[in-house]
């Protein structure tokens, strides 16, 4: 049986040049930035895997593409990219906390926002470099 040392289908991250993120003004950039971080960081929507970066941008009253200029250069990374660190983070709890002991990878990756297992694995893979299972072996419930 071969193994394949990237058992998930990760993509390299690539520089683009989007010369549209320029235009937008200082004002509106802090303005967004304020949204994101209370509509996805305090009110936690990065838990329902059905809020899109479409979704934000409408709850926001913005363009998309505004959206994702200000999560490129506030954050340092697609939208994508910043939900799924904010729910690597939940299921890093989640698995450490000894009131979670008794939940499976699937429960873990539905409270943390993941829409399936698939995705949680891959996620949580490209983040911490081992799978979820793994990390709970290796770091005991406190």
């Amino acid at each position: 049986m071969k193994t394949d040392s990237k058992p998930y289908k990760i993509r390299e991250k690539t520089e683009k040049d989007a010369g549209y993120r320029s235009l937008i003004r200082a004002e509106l950039a802090d303005e967004l930035y304020d949204g994101i971080l209370m509509i996805v960081v305090a009110r936690k929507k990065y838990r329902d895997p059905d809020y899109s970066a479409k979704r934000l941008a409408e709850d926001l009253n913005t363009n998309p593409r505004y959206l994702s200029a200000v999560v490129n250069s506030r954050f340092g990374m697609n939208y994508s990219s910043l939900v799924n660190e904010m729910r690597i983070r939940d299921a890093v709890h989640f698995l450490t906390d000894k009131r979670y002991q008794d939940l499976t990878m699937d429960e873990i990756g539905r409270m943390a926002g993941f829409a399936n297992r698939q995705s949680f694995y891959a996620a949580f893979f490209k983040e911490k470099g081992i799978a979820p299972h793994q990390y709970k072996k290796q770091h005991p419930s406190k």
